[in-house]
């Protein structure tokens, strides 16, 4: 009976070992690709997880694992289209997407350079939509969903401060064309469908100049 127990204590270690060691990484997915045919990540997503603002590429380091694999599914399943990332989902498998989700969502979030400033109408638009909406077009406040200052609330509303306006702006484009439709309730959609093309360069200017942590006059 002992040895019994021990051989199966044996088995079950090298089973855990085997199991660890096939594991996908992370980080070396990140940086490395998968050895079958997906590049790197930090090719377009930079070393630390920072994005490329101008090519409107989006920060994924300290982002919510939910919501970082979410999108990656989405864009494998194409609620959410991209002829950039749809290959590169389609080519992880489930394990991997895990693992790369995890990885970015445990990076510091990077030091962000913050976008000048929105001037004039366009700067009283985007902060008004950002802040209070548009009700006379239904209308509701970007913050009433991403929190102040866009920091994000929970897994479905990620930040939007600490992405570029080329990026957001391609985004709410995106809602509007219908080439993202993975938004909870069809929310993003009927927002985008609201926006004219000004109110979206002001609103993706105004959270491009904001910093990643609320401002002290709005935390309790």
């Amino acid at each position: 009976m002992n040895t019994l127990r021990a051989t199966l204590m044996v088995l079950l270690t090298l089973w855990g070992s085997h199991a660890l060691a096939d594991a996908p990484n992370g980080a070396t997915i990140a940086q490395q690709g998968n050895g079958h045919g997906v590049a790197p990540c930090l090719a377009c997503h930079g070393a630390d997880g920072a994005g490329q603002a101008a090519a409107g590429f989006p920060r994924l380091a300290g982002l919510s694992q939910a919501y970082l694999r979410k999108q990656l599914d989405d864009f494998a399943g194409g609620t959410r289209v991209n002829a950039t990332m749809q290959p590169v989902a389609n080519g992880l498998s489930d394990a991997e997407r895990d693992a790369v989700a995890t990885y970015y969502s445990k990076l510091p979030a990077p030091a962000w350079t913050l976008s000048p400033a929105p001037s004039g109408d366009a700067a009283q638009t985007g902060q008004a939509l950002a802040v209070r909406g548009n009700w006379t077009k239904s209308l509701p406040g970007c913050e009433q969903c991403h929190g102040p200052d866009g920091v994000g609330v929970g897994d479905h509303f990620p930040p939007l401060s600490g992405q570029s306006a080329v990026y957001l702006s391609n985004q709410l484009h995106a809602w509007q064309q219908g080439a993202r439709r993975n938004d909870p309730l069809q929310l993003m959609q009927n927002v985008a469908t609201r926006l004219s093309d000004a109110d979206i360069a002001a609103v993706s200017a105004w959270y491009a100049a904001q910093s990643m942590a609320p401002s002290k006059e709005k935390q309790p």
